[in-house]
């Protein structure tokens, strides 16, 4: 009677968990309405030949109307010349950062081109996040493997991507050299291969020193681990990209012709040569992250490159004041580090980023309609690409109606480099500016100086 009653009891419950399951199943009533309202009439017909045939859906939404309809014209503009190229790497917070102080360097030696290496800086950056990802093993080598935090520690150990706090992390620890002191190669130019390799070999050892410290190693055994383990990174990166240097000799010619004496440099003097106050920088990260409250500062655990460096820290504001505070820095011939999400409705022929540049709700006959909070929830968007923002044309009023982006894909990408975007695109898809806080109001002033409200490492945004 018993097992009867058993048997009876976890009958029902499957039945009733079978019923739930199946609730939101798809059943034949709801597929038949569902293909109800899909005819392939002539024009359904029509798009479905062009889509299925196309290689780009993107491209047969391209807004015949949105063609032609923004000029490359800009009533304020900083002074910058010259195109960089980061080739196939995701070091654009890098390139992005020192383009906005090179026009100052061409301007110091009266040059008509400058670049700095970015392969340098690319080594220290690779072997510090080295370092960095190994001291995150050890504090966490407590919990299990399938912890958080520890599962993202090691799905990436290193990689290209960074924000301005990374490159001001670097560069303050090691410098800056002209391009022409330690060039690219192949593997900062192509940087899979030696990120993958590097995070095979981190990824293994963090392993290891996770299992000396469950053995009970001393402390002195780990770091002695720790030591050789970025020894065989130094190996990896100097074999790739080059050793970097000590000193160098450096000289130029100017716009004049004239040729410069030959002066001996560490990186660090180069950098406080060219700019003496950056370690005591008066730049500051301004953000619009409509998922959060304005005037407040908010700073992600551990979004840094150096182990002793600063992390990636913001104050919060809406879009109006961030376009007012970026207005005035331009007109000063300051250019900005800023960064969007660079994808979206971005014309690449045209050099142009406007909204509805691609019509896909015609295409489709679907909408599209989440707003930029939406986005950055559902992870639909986010800010994907920096650039130096550098140009700002306004209305009679003086009241924005386009900006302009100096980019680092080469000369032959978009409009001869450059990058046009409408006010409106702003608003939607533009997310960070680095800029002096002497452009900021006393509002924005006065919330700079409270205390970071502290973000996890998987936070959304990030």
């Amino acid at each position: 009677m018993k097992r009867f009653l058993l048997v009876s009891i976890l009958a029902l419950t499957c039945g009733t968990m079978s019923i739930a399951q199946n609730k939101g199943a798809v059943d034949v009533k709801m597929l038949n309405d569902i293909r109800s309202t899909f005819t392939l009439d002539a024009s359904s017909r029509a798009i479905q030949n062009a889509i299925t045939n196309s290689e780009s859906i993107r491209e047969l939404s391209l807004n015949h109307e949105k063609i032609g309809k923004t000029d490359h014209f800009f009533k304020y503009r900083v002074d910058v010349k010259g195109i960089t190229n980061q080739e196939s790497s995701g070091r654009c917070w890098m390139f992005t950062s020192m383009n906005t102080i090179r026009p100052d360097v061409m301007k110091k030696f009266n040059l008509n081109s400058f670049d700095f290496s970015h392969n340098y800086n690319y080594f220290w950056d690779l072997f510090e996040k080295s370092n960095l990802f190994l001291e995150n093993v050890m504090a966490t080598a407590d919990r299990k493997m399938d912890d958080r935090e520890v599962v993202l520690y090691f799905k990436g150990p290193v990689d290209d991507g960074g924000v301005w706090n990374s490159f001001f992390n670097v560069a303050k620890k090691y410098g800056v050299v002209p391009t022409e002191v330690m060039p690219e190669t192949e593997a900062s130019n192509k940087t899979r291969e030696i990120t993958s390799l590097i995070n095979e070999k981190l990824r293994g050892e963090g392993y290891k020193l996770r299992n000396m410290i469950a053995r009970k190693a001393s402390v002195k055994e780990v770091r002695l681990a720790k030591v050789e383990v970025l020894k065989s990174i130094y190996r990896m990166l100097a074999l790739s990209l080059g050793e970097p240097p000590v000193n160098f000799t450096w000289r130029f010619k100017d716009v004049d012709g004239k040729i410069s004496e030959s002066k001996l440099y560490t990186p660090k003097e180069f950098l406080a040569e060219i700019n003496p106050d950056f370690a005591k920088t008066e730049l500051v990260m301004i953000m619009n992250d409509p998922t959060r409250d304005y005037y407040k500062v908010y700073e992600i655990k551990n979004y840094r490159n150096v182990s002793e460096g600063i992390n990636w820290t913001y104050l919060n504001l809406p879009n109006d004041q961030i376009k007012q505070f970026a207005m005035a820095s331009i007109k000063n011939n300051e250019a900005m580090y800023a960064s969007c999400d660079v994808g979206k409705q971005h014309n690449r022929k045209a050099g142009v980023m406007d909204l509805n540049t691609y019509d896909y709700e015609s295409l489709m006959g679907v909408e599209f309609d989440m707003d930029k909070k939406a986005r950055i929830l559902t992870r639909q968007s986010g800010s994907s690409h920096a650039m130096a923002l550098i140009g700002v044309d306004v209305d009679e009023n003086e009241k924005p109606v386009k900006w302009e982006f100096e980019n680092s894909w080469g000369a032959t990408s978009g409009n001869n480099g450059y990058i046009t975007f409408t006010d409106e695109w702003f608003s939607e898809y533009m997310f960070r500016v680095v800029i002096n806080k002497n452009y900021l109001d006393d509002k924005a002033k006065a919330a700079l100086n409270t205390s970071p409200i502290l973000l996890p490492v998987w936070d959304y945004m990030f």
